[in-house]
């Protein structure tokens, strides 16, 4: 239940509808504020950006045009790597025995969106690590960081999506000796688990963990106690600090390590 709590009650009436109209004969139709909804996620294409060992997505065009008999049909295949653009890494990616994709439950991919500004640190330093410091600031500004949230890290990288070589720091296939961007601290990490009763974190760079971890100590923190990390998260110049509930839906596949998401914030 804990999910459907976090949600704001424009939501709840919406999410109701969907389970069974007949509850709610004696209560008007919520009307969704489109204004309120933020889109966080890119979308996948031929410039999605991918680990430099990951397959690249894909598109086959299987049929575009009219068919025999007239009609208009359009289909496509696709091919992608779980982790690539906008996606969920799940517990097992990095914690043997943990959930696999399909059962990450959606009490830890919805929750109030706790938006982290480190911009200036990451501009000085592109291997920036979020820290403790920063969470406790957070809090002296905005109250303690509340259950379930879903804690993000505003680092401004956003601005270089679309240019490989300046988000990832290497244009390079296979190249993995030279990534450099923001991420986690393995303090933040642990502090998050162990003093806060957070749901899943999140990020505006290609990993939890910064660009030249090569242990990836905050990926098996968050992971082994089973909990999501989402990578590669567009738009957060449009959330405030808190207030904004986030909801990330990835891809449910079956045995999955991770995989594709759409994530949106509702704001307050």
């Amino acid at each position: 239940m804990r999910a459907r709590s976090l949600l704001p009650a424009l939501w709840i009436g919406v999410l109701s509808l969907a389970a069974g109209c007949g509850s709610m004969h004696s209560q008007p139709p919520t009307v969704i504020d489109v204004h309120k909804v933020v889109d966080l996620s890119y979308a996948f294409g031929p410039d999605t950006i991918y680990w430099p060992t990951a397959e690249s997505f894909t598109l086959e065009r299987v049929h575009y045009g009219p068919t025999d008999q007239g009609y208009w049909y359009a289909a496509n295949n696709l091919c992608m790597a779980e982790h690539g653009g906008t996606h969920m890494d799940a517990p097992i990616h990095f914690a043997q025995g943990r959930r696999t994709n399909e059962q990450v439950p959606l009490a830890s991919c919805i929750g109030p969106a706790v938006i982290v500004d480190v911009r200036q640190k990451a501009a000085a330093n592109r291997d920036y690590r979020l820290s403790v410091d920063d969470l406790q600031q957070w809090e002296s500004s905005n109250g303690r960081i509340p259950a379930g949230a879903v804690v993000i890290m505003y680092s401004g990288w956003g601005q270089h999506w679309g240019n490989k070589l300046r988000y990832m720091g290497t244009d390079k296939k296979g190249d993995t000796a030279n990534l450099h961007f923001p991420g986690f601290s393995k303090e933040a990490a642990e502090f998050l688990v162990t003093q806060r009763d957070i749901a899943a974190i999140g990020v505006d760079t290609a990993s939890i963990d910064y660009g030249p971890s090569t242990d990836f100590l905050v990926h098996r923190i968050i992971n082994g106690a089973d909990k999501p990390g989402f990578e590669n998260i567009a738009n957060l110049d449009r959330l405030p600090a808190k207030g904004a509930t986030v909801i990330a839906l990835p891809m449910k596949i079956t045995g999955g390590t991770g995989g594709p998401a759409r994530i949106i914030a509702l704001l307050p």
